[in-house]
C-alpha cells in the first residue's frame, strides 16, 4: 500500500515535469565559517518570477525550462545576499556558502522575493534564535517557550509560567517536537522555563492552524525546533552566568568538512544558594531544587549525496527533602524529565528527490518517593508513585520537487508507546502491607500522509494534503482520515488573501490538576471508554508585505471546534487511591474523568517590522473560549481558565550602537476565569451535626484582573583578545505590577469575628537581573 501511495504522488510530478526542456538546479545552502545548513533560505530566479525555499536540512532543489544565463538570488534573514549570473542549460548540483552579516543586506528585491505575502501556509510564523537571545526574560534566562508567548493567538498559563494555550486549546494539545522526537512536558522549575537551551536551538517554527499532512496527533499546534548541527570548520563555545543558572556550549569539527560535533548544558544552582539559609535555621535539615539539561548532536557528511545525524537531548527537575535527628530519617524526593534521541539518514537520491530516514526514542517520566526510618527499631517504610510515557518511533519522509510549480511531499510514521499512568510501591517491615501496583499500557500508532503545495496559474497556490492515522490501544482500533487544505490567492505581488482546513485527531490526553505548574498531569491513551480528542479549524486572513519596508502585516480569523476533550469530574482531582482500600483497584483514572466539547474562535493582527537598527512585532487577539462538559457545572457552559477576550504584545530591540543593545515587552491580558466561593451556609448531617458547606457559584464564573507587565533589558557587547563578551542588565515586571497569582477570603479580624474579604495574591514583584557570557 505504502509503494503505490508514494509512486502515485511521485508519478503525478513526473507527468507534470515531461513536456518541457527544463534544467534543475540543486544543492545545500550553508553559513560560512560554520557549514551549519540553513533552514528557508530563499533561492529566487527574479527573471522568472520563480522561486524555492530550503528544506529542514538546508536542501533545495528547482526546476526551471533551460536558460542561456541566469540571474540567481539567494537570500536569508542576517546574511549578505548571493546575487550571480550563471549558465543553466543542464542540470547543476551547487552548494552555497552565505556570510552573516550584522545588518541586513542593501539589496532588495521589490516584488519579487518570496515573501509571506506569496507563502501558501498560513498561521505560522518563524522565530528568529538571535530575536530570542535578546529578549528580556524572568531571572535573565533566555527562553524559547517564553517568546513564543509574546505571539498572537498563543497565550502563557498564569505568572511566570511557560505553558502553552494555542488558540484555546490546553498544553497537551501542542505537538513539540526537537529534531523528529516528541518532547512531552517542556517545563521546568515548576513551569516557570522551558527545557529548551537557546544555546542549541538553530530553527524555531511554530503553526496554529492550516497544519500541513506531514504533522498530526494534536489538536492546536505544532511547535518544531532543530538543533544546531555543530561547527565543522573550527572548535569555538560559549560559557554563560545567571542569577539562577550557568550554561556553556562547545561546537567543532571531528574531521574538517565532514564531521562535527555539538555538546550544550545548562545547571541551576539554587540549591547551592538556599542551602546555607535552610541549615541556619534547621541544622538536621537538606533541602533543595536544580534543574539541568544537555544536549549533543553528531553531524556526519559521507559523500555530497548522504548525511547521518545523531542528536540527543537529556533534562531533568530534581527536589529533595532529607530530615535527621537521633530518633528517625525522612527523606522525600520529586524529579522529572525528559529523554530524547534520533538518528537520521538524509540522501539525495536525484536532482529532485530527498529522502530522510529518522529512528526515534522518547522517554518522560515522573517520580515521586518517600523513606522513613525509624533508627531506633532499625526499621524502614518507604512509598513511591511514578508515571510516564515512552515511545519507540520509524519514521520515513520525501520531498520531491518536479518543477516550481509542485513540491510533494510524503511519508510514514510508526510509533509504539508504552504508557504508565501509575506504578504505585510501599516497602514496609511487615511483608503483608507491601504493596505494588504497575498500570501499563502499550499502544502502536502508524500514519501515512502526502501533501503536494502547488500553483494554479500566475495567482493561486494551494497545499492539498490527507493523513490516515490507525491508534491501537490494548483491545481497540482508532482509524481516522484527516484532510488539509491551505490556499492563498495574490491579490498584487505583496497583498494576498489566504484559507485554510484541518481535520485533526489527537490520541492522547493529559489528565490534569488544577495546578499547571506541576508534573504531576498524567499522560494516558484513548481507549474504549474515553475516545479520541477531534478537532476542526477553519481560518481565513489577509497577508501584506511592504519589501521596502521590511513590515509584514498578517491579519487572520479562525474558527476551532473540539470534541472528545476531558477534565476530572467534580470532586475527583487526584489519581492515587488508598492503596489500603480493598475497593482501591476497582477504580482507574477513566473513572474519574468526563468527556465533553469545546469551541474557541477570534481575530489576530500581527505586525513584523526588521529594518535597520530596530526590529520587532505588535501582536493582538480577541478571542473567546468556551467549554461544555454534561458532567461539570450541572452541564452549562463554562470559560475554561485561560480564557482571555484581549491580548496583546509589544516586542522590540533597537541597536543603540555596535557596542549597546536595548530591547524590551509588554504583555497585556485580560484576567483569567476562576471559581470562587459566592457563601457559606449550614446543614445538618445525621452523624456529624451542624456543618458548614460552601457555594462556588458557577464554574469559572469570577474574572481575575487584567495581566500587564514591562520587560526591560540592555545589553553590552565587547570583543576582547579571548573572544566576545556580553553583560546583560534586565528588569522584569520594570514597574512592579502586582499581577494576580490567585485569589483568597480573608478575615480582617480573625479572632473577633468579621466577614471575609476576596484579596489578591502576587507572586512577583519587580526582579532584577545581571548575566555575563563569553563566545569565544
Amino acid at each position: 500500500m505504502l509503494k503505490n501511495f508514494i509512486m502515485l504522488f511521485l508519478g503525478l510530478g513526473i507527468f507534470i515535469n515531461s513536456f518541457a526542456q527544463n534544467s534543475t538546479l540543486s544543492g545545500y545552502i550553508k553559513e560560512a565559517g560554520s557549514q551549519e545548513t540553513l533552514i528557508g533560505a530563499t533561492i529566487y530566479f527574479p527573471e522568472l518570477k520563480q522561486g524555492t525555499v530550503t528544506n529542514n536540512y538546508g536542501f533545495y532543489s528547482i526546476t526551471l525550462p533551460a536558460q542561456d544565463s541566469v540571474i540567481i538570488y539567494i537570500s536569508y534573514v542576517g546574511y549578505k545576499t548571493i546575487v550571480k549570473k550563471m549558465p543553466f542549460k543542464a542540470d547543476q548540483q551547487l552548494n552555497w556558502t552565505m556570510e552573516n552579516s550584522t545588518k541586513l543586506d542593501e539589496i532588495v528585491i521589490d516584488g519579487n522575493k518570496i515573501n509571506i505575502a506569496k507563502e501558501t501556509q498560513m498561521s505560522t510564523i518563524e522565530v528568529p534564535v538571535k530575536m530570542i537571545k535578546e529578549l528580556p526574560t524572568i531571572f535573565g534566562e533566555k527562553d524559547v517557550i517564553k517568546t513564543l508567548q509574546l505571539l498572537p493567538g498563543v497565550q502563557s498559563g498564569s505568572e511566570g509560567q511557560a505553558g502553552l494555550y494555542v488558540r484555546g486549546g490546553g498544553p497537551d494539545q501542542n505537538l513539540i517536537i526537537l529534531d523528529d522526537a516528541v518532547v512531552y512536558n517542556a517545563n521546568h522549575l515548576f513551569g516557570f522555563f522551558s527545557t529548551f537551551n537557546g544555546d542549541a536551538i538553530k530553527n524555531v517554527s511554530l503553526i496554529k492552524g492550516g497544519f500541513p499532512a506531514r504533522y498530526g496527533g494534536r489538536l492546536s499546534s505544532v511547535i518544531d525546533l532543530t538543533m544546531k548541527d555543530g561547527n565543522m570548520e573550527k572548535t569555538s563555545g560559549e560559557i554563560g552566568i545567571g542569577n539562577i543558572a550557568s550554561r556553556f556550549t562547545v561546537e567543532g569539527p571531528v574531521q574538517n568538512g565532514k564531521s562535527s560535533f555539538l555538546i550544550s548544558g545548562r545547571r541551576t544552582y539554587i540549591d547551592y544558594l538556599i542551602q546555607p539559609i535552610i541549615r541556619a535555621q534547621e541544622p538536621g535539615l537538606k533541602a533543595g531544587y536544580y534543574f539541568y539539561d544537555l544536549n549533543g548532536k553528531f553531524n556526519h557528511k559521507i559523500d555530497d549525496k548522504n548525511r547521518i545525524y545523531v542528536s540527543s537531548y537529556l533534562g531533568r527537575d530534581k527536589f529533595y527533602f532529607r530530615f535527621r535527628d537521633t530518633d528517625f530519617e525522612d527523606e522525600a524526593k520529586l524529579s522529572w524529565g525528559n529523554v530524547t534521541s534520533t538518528g537520521r539518514w538524509n540522501h539525495q537520491i536525484s536532482k529532485n528527490l530527498f529522502a530522510n530516514t529518522s529512528l526515534i526514542f522518547s522517554d518522560f517520566n515522573l517520580l515521586v518517593s518517600n523513606e522513613f526510618t525509624d533508627i531506633q527499631a532499625d526499621e524502614t517504610f518507604s512509598l513511591s508513585y511514578g508515571s510516564g510515557i515512552r515511545d519507540y518511533s520509524t519514521k520515513f519522509d520525501l520531498d520531491y520537487l518536479p518543477n516550481p510549480n509542485h513540491s510533494i511531499k510524503t511519508g510514514i510514521l510508526l510509533t509504539h508507546h508504552t504508557f504508565t499512568p501509575s506504578a504505585f510501591v510501599i516497602s514496609t517491615p511487615d511483608p503483608e502491607l507491601n504493596t505494588e501496583l504497575i498500570n501499563k499500557t502499550p499502544s502502536f500508532e502508524a500514519a501515512l500522509y502526502a501533501e503536494d503545495d502547488f500553483r494554479v496559474g500566475s495567482r493561486i497556490k494551494m497545499n492539498v494534503g490527507l493523513r490516515l492515522v490507525n491508534f491501537r490501544p490494548q483491545g481497540e482500533s482508532f482509524v481516522s482520515l484527516e484532510p488539509r487544505f491551505g490556499g492563498r490567492y495574490l491579490i498584487t505581488d505583496d497583498f494576498s488573501a489566504k484559507a485554510s482546513y484541518a481535520r485533526m485527531n489527537q490520541y492522547l490526553h493529559l489528565v490534569s490538576t488544577s495546578n499547571p505548574g506541576l508534573p504531576t498531569d498524567l499522560w494516558v491513551p484513548a481507549t474504549a471508554r474515553v475516545k479520541p480528542q477531534q478537532s476542526t479549524q477553519y481560518a481565513a486572513g489577509l497577508a501584506k508585505n511592504f519589501p521596502g519596508l521590511d513590515l509584514e502585516i498578517t491579519l487572520e480569523g479562525y474558527y476551532k471546534e473540539m470534541n472528545n476533550i476531558i477534565t476530572y469530574k467534580e470532586g475527583a482531582n487526584f489519581l492515587i487511591d488508598d492503596p489500603f482500600d480493598p475497593q482501591a483497584g476497582n477504580s482507574t483514572w477513566e473513572d474519574k474523568v468526563t468527556s465533553g466539547d469545546g469551541v474557541s474562535y477570534g481575530t489576530e493582527l500581527f505586525v513584523q517590522y526588521s529594518e535597520g537598527d530596530f526590529t520587532g512585532w505588535a501582536g493582538y487577539t480577541l478571542s473567546w473560549t468556551i467549554h461544555q462538559f454534561d458532567e461539570v457545572n450541572n452541564g452549562d457552559p463554562y470559560s475554561p481558565k485561560y480564557d482571555r477576550r484581549h491580548d496583546i504584545s509589544l516586542v522590540g530591540t533597537y541597536k543603540i550602537n555596535d557596542r549597546w543593545n536595548l530591547a524590551g515587552t509588554w504583555v497585556y491580558g485580560t484576567g483569567n476565569a476562576l471559581t470562587l466561593e459566592t457563601g457559606k451556609f449550614y446543614t445538618l448531617h445525621p452523624n456529624w451535626g451542624q456543618t458548614q458547606a460552601i457555594d462556588y457559584g458557577g464554574k469559572n464564573s469570577f474574572r481575575g484582573e487584567a495581566y500587564h507587565r514591562l520587560d526591560i533589558s540592555l545589553r553590552s557587547t565587547k570583543e576582547k583578545r579571548f573572544g566576545t563578551q556580553t553583560w546583560e542588565y534586565g528588569l522584569y515586571n520594570a514597574y512592579s505590577r502586582a499581577n494576580p497569582f490567585y485569589y483568597t477570603y480573608m478575615s480582617p479580624d480573625f479572632f473577633n469575628g468579621g466577614d471575609p474579604t476576596l484579596h489578591k495574591v502576587a507572586l512577583f514583584p519587580v526582579i532584577p537581573s545581571i548575566s555575563y557570557s563569553l563566545k569565544f
